[in-house]
């Protein structure tokens, strides 16, 4: 199966602190695959590695082949965990201003999501709570037709009565030949559309597993798992 992500050797060095422990990671091709770690794994260094935010110390990031840089940001559609969205636009704007800017924003798949999630277009950000500018910047994410999503807590802000629709916004809304990367705390509410797992700790690969093996071979669900090797 080819790999969307592959690393080699990944290092990377903060001064005083090692965030990334010469890692080695495949990540298949079509695949959702959550990336799950206590606070300071090294799961925010690895994403930002991927979107070439951040530079390895040493080692190999590669991205459908290609090393970070403007080619692969072109094929990946980025969440990141804070809201980086200007308040004085209003979500129209946005809209307009993604599609001007990247050649894959589907500005009808936009809409589209807006108007499930009962979102006016008309509305400035300033004038939203937390949840929704989440829900405004996962649409516009989702919205792109990238071969690689990367979701930085996607649902950390969600109230939970909206989190089920949230998932299903972006399972509904991404090419079953992409791929999604999905960094969350909130383990018991993505399993169930999770793929695979990789757990991370202290800036090593603890474990890679597919979901179906957790349960056949373990005999039991990602969330006790996760819970039984970090004793949390």
């Amino acid at each position: 199966m080819d790999s969307i992500l592959e690393c080699r050797n990944l290092t990377k060095y903060y001064p005083g602190c090692l965030a990334l422990n010469s890692i080695n990671l495949s990540i298949p091709k079509g695949q959702i695959v959550g990336l799950l770690g206590p606070n300071g794994s090294g799961k925010t260094t690895l994403i930002k590695l991927i979107n070439g935010l951040l530079v390895p110390t040493s080692g190999e990031l590669l991205v459908n082949g290609l090393k970070p840089g403007v080619e692969s940001k072109k094929i990946i559609s980025y969440l990141p965990e804070r809201t980086y969205l200007n308040d004085w636009m209003n979500v129209q704007n946005m809209i307009d201003y993604f599609g001007d800017f990247y050649e894959n924003f589907n500005k009808a798949k936009a809409y589209d999501m807006l108007q499930r999630l009962h979102i006016n277009p008309n509305n400035r950000l300033k004038t939203m709570s937390k949840g929704t500018k989440e829900k405004v910047q996962l649409i516009l994410v989702m919205s792109r037709e990238a071969e690689l999503y990367v979701l930085d807590e996607p649902i950390g802000g969600v109230d939970p009565a909206a989190r089920d629709y949230i998932l299903e916004t972006i399972i509904g809304n991404y090419s079953e030949n992409a791929s999604l990367i999905i960094s969350t705390h909130l383990i018991e509410d993505v399993e169930k559309i999770l793929d695979g797992v990789v757990f991370i700790n202290m800036g090593n690969i603890v474990l890679t597993s597919t979901v179906d093996d957790i349960r056949e071979k373990e005999n039991k669900s990602v969330d006790a798992l996760f819970r039984e090797v970090f004793k949390c």
